[in-house]
């Protein structure tokens, strides 16, 4: 049988950490991770977004090559998008320069020419659907593919502080829930979806609006909470052997997750169906333990496929 082609789109940008003796550039943006991280893990994997041909484009070209993702959305002359983080005595402050950038150059028709034929799975989330004509292309594309059968995947990666009209964006993440099979989602990403609630009620709203079969909540250091199929699955955390930081490590669960259900036969709708508690759990707790290792060096470093695989007898499954 073959490998599960997985398509992935979304921001592409140059993380700049500007401290006051040093300036530092890293290629990133979520969905850009996600690549990374599953070809990384031996996944077959289209990245469909544009990739500017500036110098940072270059960069973030280069870094998906190596890892053998196909660079199926194509280079443009838009520049690079870029997310600035400036740190004053330790203390962080963000701007984005995303106007007219790059990884903004889709529509519904480029994107279907990007994803083409023989795709098992789709998944996108984060800035691509903040707002603007790009992310009304990516809630279309991601609408029609789940009509043809596709497995569609969404990790929101919900950024309240950088999204200008909230209600609007609300609105069109509850409206893509009505066509998933896998969200992914972290409690900072539920909170932001849904102002002013609690938890509970929260996921009582999700589950009860989400058409996915697999709903994957992750808590960072107390672990992840599952519903397949309404039924819950608990995986507890991961203990590190140290922690660098957590750049990457959600987009990292998340790539493996994809991965790890496509090693076993279910990343197709039809699979999905026939995932069962037991190897839920075992999926989950492997991109726990992929994550945890990302969390082990500086930035957004995924393990390999060996790596993984050499670490998973070393972490048994702990309780929350």
């Amino acid at each position: 049988m073959a490998d599960p082609v997985i398509a992935i789109g979304g921001e592409n940008l140059i993380d700049q950490v500007v401290q006051p003796h040093a300036t530092t550039n890293h290629p990133g943006g979520s969905p850009f991770n996600v690549a990374l991280a599953a070809a990384r893990q031996g996944g077959v994997v289209r990245y469909v977004t544009p990739i500017s041909t500036d110098t940072w484009g270059d960069m973030l070209a280069a870094r998906l090559a190596e890892a053998g993702v196909q660079l199926a959305g194509g280079r443009v002359a838009q520049p690079s998008t870029l997310a600035r983080v400036t740190l004053c005595d330790g203390v962080p402050s963000y701007s984005f320069r995303r106007t007219d950038t790059a990884e903004r150059q889709v529509s519904t028709a480029m994107l279907a020419r990007a994803i083409g034929p023989g795709v098992d799975a789709l998944h996108t989330g984060s800035l691509a659907l903040n707002d603007g004509p790009d992310a009304a292309a990516w809630q279309a594309t991601m609408a029609q593919a789940y009509e043809r059968g596709v497995l569609t995947s969404l990790d929101p990666n919900v950024r309240v502080s950088i999204i200008g009209d909230l209600a609007s964006y609300r609105a069109r993440i509850w409206q893509m829930l009505d066509k998933l099979h896998i969200l992914k989602l972290s409690d900072e990403d539920l909170a932001g979806l849904c102002p002013d609630t609690t938890e509970e009620a929260a996921i009582a709203q999700l589950l009860g609006q989400c058409s996915a079969p697999l709903v994957v909540l992750t808590r960072g250091a107390k672990g992840a909470q599952a519903w397949l199929r309404g039924q819950p699955v608990r995986v507890g955390a991961v203990k590190l052997d140290a922690l660098v930081d957590t750049v990457g490590a959600g987009d990292t669960f998340m790539a493996s997750l994809l991965v790890g259900l496509g090693q076993l036969g279910y990343l197709s709708a039809q699979g999905l169906a026939r995932l069962g508690l037991a190897d839920a759990r075992a999926v989950l707790h492997r991109a726990a333990v992929a994550a945890a290792l990302n969390c082990q060096s500086q930035g957004c470093n995924p393990p390999s496929q060996a790596a993984l695989a050499a670490a998973m007898p070393r972490y048994g499954e702990q309780e929350l």
